[in-house]
C-alpha cells in the first residue's frame, strides 16, 4: 500500500523503474497466456542495468507506456516464433529490458527479437488510426471494455458512480492493479484489453505521454530481426523539465 505522503498530487516520488517493468511484465505475460492458451510459449522478460533507479513520475502514465511497449514485444515474439518452423520446440528468445539512470533522466530500453516492424507500417507508427489496417483498428476501438468518456459526460448521464464501481471491480479482477492513490479510467481499460485487440494508438499515445513530461520515445526496427525501443523519462521537477516548460511557454 502506497502512502499519501509519497505523492505530490498525482506524482509518485519514488517510482522504481525495476518494479514498474516487472509488474507490467507479469501483467502482459498473463494476458498473453490467456489469449494464446496455457501451453503457449511466452518469452521471458529479463531486466538488467541500474536496478535501483528511482525517480518522481506519474505511475499510471509510466505503467501505460511500459505496458504497451512490452505488449508489442511479447506479441511480436510469440507470432514470429510461431511462424518459424525451424524454431518448433525451442523457447522463444527473451525480451531484454535495460535500465539506465542519469542525473536528470532515466532511459529504459526494451529489445526484442520479434522480426521487426513490417516496412509498410513504418510510416504510420506515430499516427493515430492510420495505415493499411485502419478500418480493422477503428472497429477494434469499439470493443475496448469500459472506455470512459469525459467526466462531464458521465455526470450528465447520471452514470458516473455506476461506471466507476464497474471499473473498480473490473480493475481489481484484472492484472494491472493500480495503487490506492490511482484513479481508474481509460488508461486502465486500454492497458487490460486483450492482446489481439490492436488499436493503432498505443505507440502514438505512449509518445504523447512521454513528451508531455519532457521525455521521449524512439523505436529502431531491424527488419527480420527485432525492435529496440528507447523510452527516456525525465525526472519530474528537475531543471531540464523546467527549461523545457519555459521554452514551450515562450513559443506561445
Amino acid at each position: 500500500m502506497l502512502s499519501e505522503s509519497e505523492f505530490i498530487g498525482e506524482v509518485f516520488l519514488k517510482c522504481a523503474a525495476r518494479d514498474v517493468v516487472e509488474r507490467c511484465g507479469r501483467a502482459v505475460t498473463d494476458l498473453a497466456r490467456s489469449a494464446n492458451g496455457p501451453e503457449a510459449m511466452i518469452p521471458e522478460i529479463r531486466v538488467d542495468g541500474h536496478l535501483e533507479a528511482t525517480f518522481p513520475y506519474i505511475l499510471s502514465h509510466l505503467e501505460y507506456i511500459i505496458g504497451e511497449l512490452l505488449r508489442n514485444s511479447v506479441q511480436a515474439v510469440i507470432e514470429h516464433h510461431r511462424n518459424n518452423p525451424n524454431k518448433n520446440g525451442e523457447k522463444p528468445p527473451p525480451i531484454e529490458v535495460t535500465l539506465c539512470e542519469a542525473q536528470q533522466h532515466v532511459i529504459i530500453r526494451i529489445s526484442d527479437r520479434g522480426g521487426g516492424i513490417p516496412r509498410d507500417m513504418l510510416p504510420y507508427l506515430w499516427s493515430f488510426g492510420k495505415g493499411p489496417l485502419k478500418k480493422q483498428r477503428l472497429a477494434n476501438l469499439g470493443q475496448v471494455p469500459l472506455m470512459a468518456a469525459t467526466l462531464q459526460e458521465l455526470r450528465i448521464d447520471g452514470n458516473f458512480s455506476d461506471l466507476q464501481n464497474s471499473m473498480n471491480s473490473y480493475t481489481h479482477s484484472n492484472l494491472l492493479q493500480p495503487s490506492s492513490h490511482h484513479h481508474d479510467g481509460s488508461l486502465t481499460s486500454l492497458s487490460t484489453r486483450p492482446p489481439n485487440l490492436r488499436l493503432g494508438m498505443g505507440l502514438p499515445l505512449s509518445r504523447v505521454y512521454a513528451e508531455y513530461w519532457a521525455g521521449s520515445l524512439e523505436l529502431h526496427s531491424l527488419e527480420g530481426y527485432g525492435v529496440d525501443a528507447f523510452l527516456q523519462i525525465s525526472k519530474l521537477g528537475n531543471k531540464n523539465e523546467q527549461l523545457a516548460t519555459r521554452a514551450a511557454m515562450d513559443a506561445v
